[in-house]
């Protein structure tokens, strides 16, 4: 699968490292509210093996409160910008917003993870453009 200027293997399986910068997240309870702390994480992750990190923004859990697009942003994109600087694996946007995926495509993610299946029609054209 070609993301970006990289290619994953699609022959054997990979993992993939899940970055939640959510304060109401799911998984993790809102650990990573820190850019040092995403980067402590998605190091140990890295060190384990994982081939791929997943980062996102927004709940999806049922019953989260919907945020703005703003909110979402300024979550993901300072952790995308330093996970991008500080490691070699590539970085994956959870989001369901195309204007999300299109900054974050910019600041250094190479894949989408869109939950709503292209929800947002004007997210295929940004996945197109970014060649992700």
């Amino acid at each position: 699968m070609k993301l970006g200027t990289r290619v994953l293997d699609l022959s054997r399986p990979h993992v993939v490292g899940i970055l939640n910068v959510t304060p109401d997240s799911f998984s993790d309870g809102g650990q990573l509210a820190s850019v040092e702390a995403v980067l402590a994480r998605a190091s140990a992750m890295v060190e384990a093996g994982v081939d791929l990190l997943d980062i996102g923004g927004e709940s999806t859990r049922p019953g989260a409160a919907q945020i703005s697009s703003d909110t979402e942003l300024n979550r993901v994109l300072p952790a995308i910008v330093a996970l991008a600087r500080h490691h070699d694996v590539p970085i994956s946007i959870d989001t369901r917003r195309a204007s999300v995926a299109d900054a974050a495509l910019s600041a250094g993610a190479s894949m989408v993870n869109d939950v709503s299946g292209f929800g947002d029609p004007e997210m295929a054209e940004v996945v197109r453009r970014h060649g992700a």
